[in-house]
Parts: structure tokens; sequence; C-alpha cells
């Protein structure tokens, strides 16, 4: 596997690659204390900035330890498509009904009353740092050239692109 760390544009672009084609995301919240509390979470949206959008429950204890500490970490993950990515950053939940209002979605009514509800919020988490394992880029190559093995012995064949996101 090759190694391409990425910063700024290029890794929010293969954050949101990456998120949008896998969709759910595991949340860990509690950071400082082990082990992490981590819930599944369907991935919103994530915005030009790189920022990470969900909707959640302001009872939830996801959310009572994001006001607590802001710091939280989400785990993609995909083995069909080899995917897979960590990120570490700064969580912030949001009550704009603006926001609100451009996140939620008629399948949301199975966990809220609707737009309205007063329990609706939106944890934004803006990553600070994350690591990334992608082999979708080069595995049907490697299968050919490979025909799913090395060709030589000793020999590595290229798999796909792991590497640091920082931002």
């Amino acid at each position: 596997m090759g190694t391409n760390n990425m910063h700024d544009e290029e890794a929010r672009k293969i954050m949101k690659e990456m998120a949008e084609s896998i969709e759910i995301a595991m949340m860990g919240t509690n950071c400082q204390i082990s082990p992490l509390h981590i819930v599944p979470m369907s991935t919103k949206k994530v915005d030009e900035m790189g920022a990470f959008w969900f909707l959640s429950n302001k009872q939830s204890k996801h959310n009572s330890h994001i006001r607590n500490e802001e710091r939280a970490q989400l785990i993609y993950v995909n083995p069909k498509s080899e995917q897979f990515m960590t990120l570490y950053g700064d969580a912030l939940i949001r009550t704009d009904m603006h926001i609100l209002k451009d996140l939620y979605e008629k399948n949301d009514d199975i966990w809220f009353k609707g737009i309205d509800d007063p329990n609706l919020t939106a944890i934004q988490i803006k990553p600070t740092e994350g690591y990334y394992w992608d082999s979708t880029t080069n595995s049907m190559e490697a299968l050919f050239q490979t025909g799913g093995m090395a060709t030589k012995p000793g020999e590595q064949t290229d798999m796909g692109l792991e590497g640091e996101i920082k931002i």
C-alpha cells in the first residue's frame, strides 16, 4: 500500500468522498475516559469546510459527553470496498433551526417528532487529524496484475493508499 499523507483541501476532499460513500460512522465521545462511548450515526453532510454533521437527541449520552468535552472520534468502515477512515476533532452541539432544517429528512421521523421536536440537535464535528486506508483506487489493477497473488517471491503489489489526514 502506498502512502499519501493529506493536508487541508486535499484532506477535506478525501474525507468527504469516503464519508459520503460509507454514510454510517461510529462516533466516539467521552474520549478522556476508557472505554469510549461509541454509537452508530448517519452522516447527514460534510460541508465545504470539512465539518461533519449529524442529527442527535439532546438527551443522548453522546450529547452529554460533548457538553463536557468537545473531542470526538469518527470511524468509517466499508470492508467491501476496502475503505477505512478514523478522524479526531472538535464536536459542537447546534440548535439553530436553519441548520436543523438543512439536515432534517423525512426518514428522521423514525427518531424525532418532526423538525420542531424540542430534543432535536445537530452535532458538528470539525476534524483536526486522522488516518485513512483506501484500496478502491488500485484494487482492480492489482488483481489483474497478480491474479490474486504476488507475481514474484517477495514482490509487493500496490493495493491502494493510506496516510495521515491533517487539517
